[in-house]
């Protein structure tokens, strides 16, 4: 059924779970189950700068992010470029307050204790890549 990127991200923006396609260097697909959040015109997800999606990102930046409704039947796929932002590497950097951001808005509420919580993202070497769709596909309903 054809859908406009706007009606996919609409539908997605009250979503928060979707499976991450990347490529590996051979052209094989790598899937991954990620949390996200939809900001402005973009599907935001927190990446851990040493696993395999995020080398392959780095790499190849074309992605697919789909997303799935099975209640209504419903899915979006969509085909996307990724912006990979820094790695936090200090607990009040650009990177750990985006991240901060991001855990809000995904989880709905604040950190229970935010030192704990940035600390984390340094240790990790969390960064956050910015989805942006070029197309999509899917069927939405109810």
């Amino acid at each position: 059924m054809a859908i406009t990127v706007e009606q996919a991200m609409q539908w997605a923006a009250a979503r928060k779970h979707a499976v991450l396609i990347t490529l590996r260097k051979d052209g094989r697909a790598q899937s991954s189950d990620v949390s996200y959040a939809v900001v402005d015109d973009a599907i935001v997800v927190s990446l851990t700068a040493t696993r395999a999606k995020t080398a392959n990102m780095r790499r190849d930046p074309r992605i697919v992010v789909h997303i799935t409704d099975p209640g209504t039947w419903s899915y979006v796929s969509l085909d996307a470029a990724v912006e990979l932002g820094p790695v936090t590497t200090g607990p009040n950097d650009e990177a750990a307050n985006a991240l901060a951001d991001y855990y809000r808005r995904v989880a709905g509420e604040a950190h229970p204790d935010w030192d704990e919580y940035r600390a984390a993202m340094i240790s990790e070497q969390r960064q956050l890549a910015y989805i942006r769709a070029t197309s999509a596909v899917g069927q939405i309903h109810g």
